[in-house]
């Protein structure tokens, strides 16, 4: 009988924490650690390639609004993990709209987002299908290796999330915190499609989502005061009230558990996006509203080439959101001083060659629902 060799060649055992959210140091120290050889600027042009590709895969499949938003969720965080080099985002946010289906309920099987995937980014196969429902004629081989390759990456992303299907999103908190601070419809309509493009961003990754969900009601009330309309059209009196009441530190900062600088920080980076938009003017319409899915965009090889239409169209110029971006330093408060990063790598711990480590014993791996300090502790 073979002897069981000393402990030390034994696959040693490890603990992984849940990250729920990452500080701002944590987010520019992994963005720049994953995004390896590519700008900034162009890692952020693949992001919005990936997130308008979930946005019109899950319109056309038919997915909720909360299926979608986490699918863009897991994708930016599988990406603070993993190099963007090794995995196509295809991939990536295939994998990361599955899990998504899970954690709300929705479920699909892998080949059928992967059919709906394949007329999205192959409009003219999907145009020759002779199927009822415009089914693409693959073949059986290539769609088996991409969905064993959704199969692995969704291991990944599960890793990621250490296994915890928790997932609280903002959008009811825009009404119950818009009738609150008495926000108008046109107001609370329009706080609702800036919390649908913020997580295009990493925003909802960084904040909780009552955090999230405030502070695109003040920038909505900010670009709504923006405007300067003719006399039968007054702005929003609920928009002045609004942003009045929170570019000031004051006592709703505790009734809603609330810092004034985390608001004046989600609003630049949902101004940034809408800036880049406004800035696109080759990109074609995308999604508004969960039920207006942009037009099929061409074939894509490369995850870095142009892919889907990236951005909604805004009623804004430019020039006037850089100014509002101006106004804002000038009379804001200081951010909040940057949290050190913490001792340990939220991200040591996973590489891009686990995807070959599935299946092979690597030890005993303890996957806590919390951050370190907070599980596994006497709190």
């Amino acid at each position: 009988m073979e002897q069981q060799g000393p402990p030390s060649q034994l696959p040693a055992s490890s603990s992984k924490f849940h990250h729920p959210y990452f500080t701002v140091s944590e987010v520019e120290y992994l963005s720049e650690k994953q995004r390896g050889k590519l700008s900034a600027t162009q890692e952020e042009k693949v992001r919005q390639q990936a997130c308008g590709f979930l946005e019109v895969v899950g319109a056309k499949i038919g997915f909720p609004r909360r299926t979608i938003a986490t699918a863009q969720n897991l994708y930016h965080r599988f990406h603070l993990f993993f190099p963007r080099k090794d995995f196509s985002y295809y991939d990536a946010t295939l994998a990361a709209l599955y899990v998504s289906t899970k954690m709300h309920d929705t479920l699909k099987k892998p080949r059928e987002i992967l059919m709906v995937s394949y007329a999205v980014r192959f409009p003219e196969l999907a145009a020759k299908s002779k199927t009822l429902g415009g089914e693409v004629d693959m073949d059986p081989m290539t769609v088996e290796h991409d969905r064993q390759r959704l199969l692995a990456v969704e291991r990944l992303i599960l890793e990621t999330i250490c296994f915890n299907f928790t997932s609280k999103m903002p959008f009811p908190y825009v009404f119950k915190l818009g009738r609150k601070l008495g926000a108008s419809k046109v107001l609370i309509k329009f706080a609702w499609r800036l919390t649908i493009d913020c997580h295009r961003t990493l925003v909802p990754i960084m904040y909780p989502p009552n955090t999230v969900a405030l502070g695109c009601l003040y920038t909505s009330a900010l670009l709504l005061t923006l405007e300067t309309p003719p006399p039968s059209n007054p702005v929003d009196d609920s928009a002045r009230h609004i942003v009045s009441l929170l570019k000031e530190k004051a006592d709703w900062e505790q009734t809603y558990m609330v810092e004034a600088e985390d608001l004046q920080e989600i609003a630049h980076l949902i101004i940034d996006l809408l800036i880049q938009a406004a800035q696109n003017t080759s990109a074609s319409t995308s999604p508004r509203t969960p039920s207006s899915p942009s037009p099929h965009p061409s074939p894509r090889n490369q995850h870095y080439s142009s892919g889907p239409p990236q951005l909604p169209p805004v009623p804004y110029k430019a020039d006037q959101l850089i100014h509002l971006k101006i106004t804002m330093r000038q009379n804001e408060y200081p951010p909040r001083p940057p949290i050190p990063l913490a001792g340990s790598d939220p991200s040591a711990l996973y590489s891009g060659e686990d995807v070959a480590l599935l299946g092979k014993n690597e030890g005993t791996v303890r996957f806590l629902f919390g951050p370190p300090g907070i599980v596994g502790q006497e709190v």
